[in-house]
């Protein structure tokens, strides 16, 4: 269907997936007219300066970080939350651009992931049958049925903590907390508490030489801002429609249509029907596009889904989550990526190594093994090595917190530890150490992919 024909809410006419049952009607129209008319979350030049930044990794000239909270929760938002969270999104960040030399585009799960897909539309606990919780956006996550009702007044509230969200999360990234010298700093303390201590002592003597070479010439932070300040951007699932129509907004000097409840959407794998609702809308909007791709999809059908949401071959313009599973990935990942190679798609591709590896601990908790989550990083990275294409991100649950969640990395959790720091609202979640686990291992990975392209652009040439 052609563009021309969409508007922000001819979704509505298509079938839906995930979406909560409100039982007045009229209260929900009432929300969303009030929703419409409050400002923009974000704008539409912040979402074409991150179109233009993630060309530049589906060009092989960067690479995207994004990651955050499972679900952002109302109870757990605080500043020291959200400095916490973007310290360690620094840390990986500094990591990553280091050893790859390449910049890092740094998108984070926050701002707006507030709804929940769910797999059962009930929830059971002992002998209690309930409907299940779908994010602090549509009902709360008590186990009691009145709290289990979704709420559409819960909108109103998402939309304020996003907006002081991205309040603060402005001023640390213009404000000096982003200082290079400040981000190596907290570097070298985790480096310092660090069971792998060693290991990374390497890459941070590396740092420090070059900071102090920077200083020596001249380049300190104080006199150039792009040593002190960052580009920081937001994404989220675009899972409540209704809510992404009301914050649908006419870009001023182009006439086209933009989310404006952040900079980046994405699509989840159980909503990516073709034809349905969530395509719909997306495919409408100009902001930079996710995809979740599972194990599920096939070559086929995922062309059908970029036909739909990137015809014009945009680059920068769709990103492709691939969430498989460690044990899948392999097998199914090069179809995917052979299929959109030999179409001439411009796409990033991205590694989702969370959802696919979810399993239940003996003691009833939802976790995810460490060396599960590295097994299929590495896989994905080995995988585009082959097929002769780039492996472009990585899309993380994670926090700022020392939370127990995910069982393994360096200190070795275990099940029997789950429960120590278990403060997901939904799905386990990384914690600030094992990110930066996985940040060092992206930058090895990037660092081996780096040389090797150069050792093939040499062969080519001679």
């Amino acid at each position: 269907m052609p563009v021309d024909c969409w508007s922000p809410a001819s979704w509505r006419a298509k079938p839906i997936e995930q979406a909560p049952q409100y039982a007045d009607a009229a209260a929900l129209a009432e929300v969303e007219r009030q929703l419409a008319g409050f400002p923009p979350l974000v704008f539409a030049g912040e979402a074409r300066k991150l179109k233009r930044a993630l060309a530049k990794v589906a060009n092989g000239e960067a690479f995207l970080l994004q990651g955050g909270d499972c679900a952002e929760a109302f109870a757990e938002h605080s500043a020291d939350n959200i400095r916490d969270f973007f310290r360690v999104f620094l840390q990986m960040s500094v990591v990553a651009t280091f050893a790859a030399a390449l910049p890092v585009v740094k998108v984070g799960r926050i701002a707006g992931q507030f709804a929940k897909p769910r797999s059962a539309p009930n929830e059971k606990i002992g002998d209690r049958e309930l409907p299940s919780y779908r994010g602090d956006i549509v009902n709360d996550i008590a186990f009691e049925p009145e709290s289990r009702v979704p709420d559409p007044a819960r909108q109103l509230m998402a939309y304020r903590q996003s907006a002081a969200t991205l309040n603060l999360l402005r001023a640390f990234a213009t404000g000096g907390y982003a200082n290079l010298e400040n981000a190596h700093r907290w570097m070298l303390g985790f480096i310092k508490d660090s069971p792998q201590s060693a290991r990374y002592q390497e890459l941070a003597d590396r740092i420090t030489e070059t900071l102090g070479f920077m200083r020596a010439i001249g380049l300190d932070p104080e006199s150039h801002q792009e040593l002190r300040q960052t580009e920081f951007y937001t994404s989220h699932e675009a899972l409540l429609l209704g809510f992404e129509e009301a914050l649908t907004r006419v870009d001023s000097t182009t006439g086209d249509h933009y989310a404006t409840s952040g900079h980046m959407i994405w699509i989840g794998d159980r909503t990516r029907q073709p034809g349905h609702a969530h395509i719909e809308y997306a495919r409408g909007v100009k902001n930079p596009i996710g995809l979740k791709c599972g194990p599920s999809l096939s070559g086929d059908d995922l062309l059908q889904l970029i036909d739909v949401l990137n015809p014009a071959n945009e680059p920068g313009r769709l990103t492709l989550i691939c969430r498989f599973g460690a044990d899948k990935a392999a097998d199914k990942l090069p179809g995917l990526i052979r299929a959109v190679k030999k179409e001439g798609r411009s796409v990033v591709w991205s590694c989702d190594p969370m959802h696919g590896n979810t399993i239940k601990a003996v003691n009833g908790f939802k976790t995810r093994p460490f060396d599960k989550i590295m097994s299929e990083l590495r896989t994905f990275f080995a995988v585009h090595q082959a097929e002769g294409t780039y492996a472009g991100g990585v899309h993380l649950e994670m926090t700022g917190k020392n939370v127990t969640e995910c069982t393994g990395g360096a200190r070795a959790i275990t099940e029997a530890d789950l429960h120590d720091r278990y403060h997901t609202y939904c799905d386990p979640r990384l914690n600030a150490e094992q990110a930066i686990e996985v940040a060092f291992l992206v930058a090895e990975l990037l660092k081996t992919e780096r040389i090797g392209r150069g050792r093939a652009e040499f062969d080519a040439a001679e």
